[in-house]
């Protein structure tokens, strides 16, 4: 004798069977044709978009003018090609494509090295087996939203969830470039050095030039490589010239991990742009400090 649950699935299954005889259509052809027209239609509207986009452009179609450069001109859809990436860049703000900004956020909530696998691979991945393996685990022959009162709830936390976390991600300040040379006025008025202004076109060097990419710094960058935060490296009271000669070439200092920052070691900075950096750093002394360099 087959078990209940056996039982009540063959009943299901020979209504379905019933109903299908009696008022609906069967996959091939039908459902095969609605399918293959609209992939058809998708295509044909990409297809259409990328005709538009590409002959739509001024000139020659190319994006490229006649001496190689890149013409800065735009059709109905935008440009055609882009300038060219700059590999020595300092002020690049990376970010992913929106479909991503979910997990671009999740980043910033777990840290390195502690948890960020759980955020970034580990949390996803239980998720999208849990989704994968809806259809073995639910077997109730009932579909109504209304009577499926657990799955409706997981379903509408799902999508706001996923709705926050892309917005937060598509919102999020970087640690690096121009979204944070605007914090540098506060700064100065926090560490002290509204009067200095080598500090202060150090600290704007140290906003554009990646740092915040490994350190912290009043509250702003990462952490997730383990560097320090230079909130207060000023109490060290090391000096401008030293903070200055580390930049430029950490190797000397026993330090693998930090990039070489100096022009006469491979660097991107001069050594007047190490100076006013080492005094940024050397004036930071730690909020409301009442030392130090002004």
């Amino acid at each position: 004798m087959p078990s209940d649950r056996v039982a009540e699935r063959r009943k299901v299954f020979k209504q379905y069977k019933a109903d299908v005889a009696e008022r609906g259509k069967p996959f091939f052809p039908y459902a095969m044709v609605e399918d293959s027209v609209m992939s058809l239609v998708t295509v044909g509207v990409i297809i259409a978009l990328a005709v538009i986009w590409k002959w739509t452009t001024p000139g020659d179609h190319t994006g490229i003018g006649p001496d190689g450069t890149t013409l800065n001109q735009s059709g109905w859809l935008g440009k055609l090609i882009d300038d060219p990436a700059d590999p020595g860049t300092i002020s690049f703000v990376p970010r992913p494509d929106w479909y991503f900004y979910f997990l671009f956020y999740l980043l910033r909530i777990f840290k390195w090295p502690n948890t960020v696998i759980l955020g970034t691979v580990g949390i996803p991945t239980i998720l999208l087996i849990l989704l994968i393996a809806l259809p073995f685990y639910d077997q109730r022959a009932e579909r109504r939203p209304l009577y499926r009162p657990v799955a409706m709830v997981a379903a509408v936390l799902t999508m706001i969830s996923m709705g926050v976390l892309t917005w937060k991600g598509a919102t999020a300040k970087e640690a690096l470039g121009s979204e944070l040379i605007g914090d540098v006025p506060s700064w100065a008025k926090s560490e002290g050095f509204e009067n200095n202004p080598a500090a202060i076109a150090g600290a704007k060097l140290f906003a554009v030039s990646g740092c915040l990419n490994c350190h912290t710094y009043n509250g702003a960058g990462n952490s997730n490589l383990g560097a320090p935060d230079l909130t207060s490296i000023g109490a060290s009271n090391q000096g401008a010239e030293f903070f200055a000669t580390y930049v430029s070439d950490p190797r000397k200092f026993g330090n693998e991990v930090m990039p070489v920052f100096g022009k006469a070691n491979g660097g991107e900075l001069t050594d007047g742009q190490l100076a006013q950096l080492g005094a940024f750093l050397n004036a930071s002394r730690g909020k409301n400090a009442s030392s130090g360099d002004k």
